[in-house]
């Protein structure tokens, strides 16, 4: 099938002109996260990239297909995921991109269990919402996050990137897959809308994506275990025919058959130097 047509669930500013936020976690009571901003569906065609992954790049869509098993395979306990899925997630990134430096800051194991609410980090699911993950004000204090302040203020002086290694665990994802936006169709001054993002401790920064029916969507259907795309979240480069970003969101494929296995995926988010 060379294309579905499936909602997507796209941002719509507050109607009183507020600044937007979103709250991390679900209300223990409702099983909602605490936001000010309205959702807007819209039906789309989404085209499956089968056979003609390597017609997107990073640097080109903003998004990336690679085939790469991975010697860890459980993804059940953090401390094993970073100890044995991080370094070799580094090399696979280094070796794609050609950086010379890569920091992986945190990971997120999805498993889609309906009517669970997400009331904390062990309870992640499917994210049914067109999104960018970072703002450049965002992507720059993640550097000075996790790195130490000295190396910080030299790296974000030169070309930086956040990017995540999305991956399918323990089956095909053919439940709740990975819609992604090509970055060209992309209107950079008018579809983004910062968000605030509120943790339990901090606040951090993501866009919220208007509807634009220029948007082109692509997904890799059935994507496997043995397989990962790459998300670029931000990019500091200054030419303007480099992506930057690329808005994505999980959504419903119509054309899953039922009782296909529930989605799980993990991502990896990565800060990603040069020079």
């Amino acid at each position: 099938m060379a294309t579905v047509s499936a909602e997507l669930v796209y941002f719509a500013p507050p109607l009183d002109g507020s600044h937007p936020f979103t709250n991390i976690n679900a209300d223990s009571t409702t099983g909602l996260r605490p936001r000010n901003w309205k959702q807007e569906v819209h039906t789309v065609e989404i085209e499956n990239v089968r056979g003609k992954e390597s017609d997107y790049t990073l640097d080109t869509a903003g998004f990336q297909y690679v085939t790469k098993p991975s010697k860890h395979s459980a993804f059940i306990d953090d401390e094993e995921i970073r100890g044995e899925y991080y370094p070799e997630s580094i090399e696979l990134l280094k070796d794609i991109t050609g950086a010379s430096h890569v920091v992986l800051f945190d990971h997120t194991v999805r498993r889609h269990r309906p009517g669970d609410a997400e009331t904390d980090e062990s309870k992640r699911q499917p994210v049914n919402q067109v999104h960018v993950d970072q703002t450049p004000e965002s992507a720059t204090a993640r550097v000075h996050r996790h790195l130490p302040a000295g190396e910080a203020e030299k790296l974000v002086k030169k070309r930086f990137q956040i990017i995540n290694l999305w991956r399918p665990i323990s089956h095909p994802a053919i439940d709740h897959p990975l819609a992604l936006c090509d970055y060209r169709t992309v209107d950079v001054k008018k579809d983004l809308v910062p968000v605030t993002l509120v943790y339990p401790d901090r606040e951090g920064e993501t866009f919220g994506v208007k509807f634009n029916p220029t948007h082109r969507w692509k997904y890799g259907r059935g994507m496997k275990p043995d397989e990962v795309v790459f998300i670029k979240c931000y990019d500091s480069a200054k030419d303007d025919n480099i992506a930057k970003f690329t808005p994505h969101t999980g959504f419903k494929d119509p054309s899953a058959p039922q009782g296909a296995p529930l989605r799980e995926s993990i991502e990896l988010r990565a800060l990603v130097f040069y020079g």
